[in-house]
Formats: structure tokens, C-alpha cells, sequence
């Protein structure tokens, strides 16, 4: 089968992101595995303004993406690729059998407390769009922000302090380009964020990771993760490392996936599909009324995919 599974990054978490699911009895352990995570009712707190804060962030899409696979898994062919973006890669490996559910939750949360422990007092992430590589890089350099995240020859993700971002911006609109600020409180994949990923490396070591049933590939280099040791080595080095999306997707299609499907909040990894792969189908569950329209759609798009 061609379906590759993105599990989404924070900043698109919303006070419905569980309705689909929220009565689902295959959502239901996933649901209440993140409650116990965050120590507060999960469907409650994707509806106050807590959501955005990093500690709160993490598990929701963790668990917004886990719920609706748990829902779909039954009525979905098998997938050939399991892909995620920042934080949505813990989700992906949970999908893919590296960890059980209850366990991806509780890394979440941890690894959210790690990131927040690590960071700058001020700091995090701006999204910038038409520039390319060298020029992103001179203003990286010149403001002292660092690249977090490759999402196209000209759309990236930029991390630092807060005040290198806001003269890094200005900058970047006097070129013509764009750039806006994101809902998060840290520099996610920069340097800054080491200590995080050093510390996150030892709580991998503890828990029960195994190699994925489901292929994944890294987002630090796009690679497959085949062995557990490499679960634990990637998820930790994307904290401090820039993760290179553009180069996931790539490789994605390389080894045959043509249908994708983002499993949410939000629908930000199937419009980069779509626009950067236009010979694949990528849809998100939020396009979709339902469930069964979900499935409906995904069974089209492998047929025409064959």
C-alpha cells in the first residue's frame, strides 16, 4: 500500500480537535492515558487557552494524533510509512509500535518539562518564507537565531531568543519575504535546547522502546529508524537539531508512499505535501465531517494510487 501517516507538530491544537473521536470506544484508553499524562481532563484542555503552552502542547497533539489512528486503524489499509513532524515524531513511533500509547503520552510530557527546563527565559520560533538557504543563513548568523526546521527551499523555521527573532523578522520583510511568529514558547531544534536533548536521550533509555512494526523515517536526516537504539538516538537529537521535513517527504515518496494523510490537529503537513509532492493525495482528518469519510477517501486514493 502507497499510505503514509503524518502525525503533526504544536500550534494547531483548537477546542475541537477531539470531537471526531471523543465518543470512540477505540479513542477512549488514548483519551484518558493523556489525561492521566497532563493531570487534567484532555478534552477540557484543548479548550482553554493552556493549550498553547509548551507543557500542554505536546501531549495534546501527541494525543489528538493517537486517537484518531486508534479510531481509523480498523478500517485503513496497513501503512507503509509512519512520519512525524517535531513532536508529532513520538506520536509516529507510537503508531508504529516503537512504544505503546500510555507511554508516548508520558514522554511527551516529559519531554515538553525538559524543553521548558532548557530554554532561554524569552524565546522561540518564527516561520519564514521566500528566502532561500544562503540568505537564511546570512540572517541567522548576522541576529543570532539558528535554522529548526526545513519545510521547503524557501520555508523555514527559525529558533532563539525572542529579541533575535523580532530584528531577524524585520529584516527578512525588508528582503520581501514573509515571517511569523509561531505559538511556541521554545527554540525547538536549536542548539540552545542541548541539555534537553541530552537529559531526554537518558529517559528514552528507561522506557520500553523497541523497533517500529511500521517503518518511520527521522526527521534529522530522513533515514529509517530499524533498531530501538536509533528510536532513542533520533528522538533525542531532533530537540537540539534541525529537523529537515522537506527531505522526510522526499524520501517518503522515494520508497512509494503517493497518499498521505495527516492525522491532526490541524492540516498544516498535508498543504506542504500537496504543494511540494504534486503527484501525491494528502488530505488531513480535519477536512473530513467524519470518520467513514476519512476511510472513504483514503480507500479512493490508494486505488487510484495502484
Amino acid at each position: 500500500m502507497s499510505l503514509a501517516l503524518l502525525c503533526p507538530g504544536q500550534g494547531g491544537q483548537h477546542a475541537a480537535m477531539f470531537a471526531r473521536v471523543q465518543d470512540h470506544p477505540r479513542a477512549a484508553p488514548v483519551l484518558a492515558a493523556a489525561s492521566d499524562a497532563l493531570g487534567r481532563d484532555v478534552q477540557e484542555l484543548a479548550a482553554h487557552a493552556d493549550r498553547y503552552h509548551n507543557r500542554c502542547a505536546q501531549p495534546l497533539v501527541c494525543a489528538g494524533a493517537l486517537a484518531h489512528w486508534r479510531a481509523l486503524e480498523p478500517r485503513l489499509p496497513a501503512p507503509r510509512l509512519a512520519l512525524g513532524y517535531s513532536v508529532g515524531e513520538l506520536a509516529a513511533h507510537a503508531l508504529a509500535g516503537s512504544f505503546d500509547d500510555a507511554t508516548c503520552l508520558a514522554l511527551a510530557v516529559e519531554r515538553a518539562r525538559l524543553m521548558d527546563e532548557a530554554s532561554p527565559a524569552d524565546a522561540g520560533l518564527l516561520a519564514v518564507t521566500g528566502l532561500r538557504a544562503m540568505a537564511i543563513g546570512q540572517l541567522c548568523d548576522r541576529h543570532g537565531a539558528a535554522v529548526a526546521i526545513v519545510n521547503g527551499e524557501d520555508h523555514y523555521v527559525l529558533g532563539g531568543p525572542s529579541a533575535a527573532l523580532r530584528a531577524l523578522a524585520e529584516a527578512a520583510t525588508a528582503r520581501g519575504a514573509r515571517a511569523v511568529p509561531l505559538p511556541v514558547s521554545v527554540p525547538a531544534h536549536t542548539p540552545w535546547l542541548r541539555a534537553a536533548a541530552h537529559a531526554f536521550a537518558e529517559r528514552l533509555q528507561a522506557a520500553a522502546v523497541r523497533a517500529p512494526a511500521t517503518p518511520v523515517l527521522a526527521g534529522v536526516d530522513g533515514l529509517p529508524v530499524a533498531t530501538g537504539a536509533r528510536v532513542v538516538a533520533t528522538l533525542a537529537a531532533q530537540i537540539a537539531h534541525t529537523v529537515r521535513w522537506h527531505h522526510v517527504l522526499a524520501q517518503a515518496v522515494e520508497r512509494g508512499a503517493r497518499v498521505f494523510l495527516e492525522l491532526g490537529p490541524g492540516g498544516a503537513l498535508a498543504r506542504m505535501t500537496r504543494d511540494g509532492f504534486p503527484g501525491c493525495e494528502a488530505r488531513a482528518v480535519e477536512d473530513f465531517q467524519t470518520l467513514e469519510g476519512v476511510a472513504e477517501w483514503v480507500a479512493g486514493a490508494c486505488a487510484r494510487a495502484q
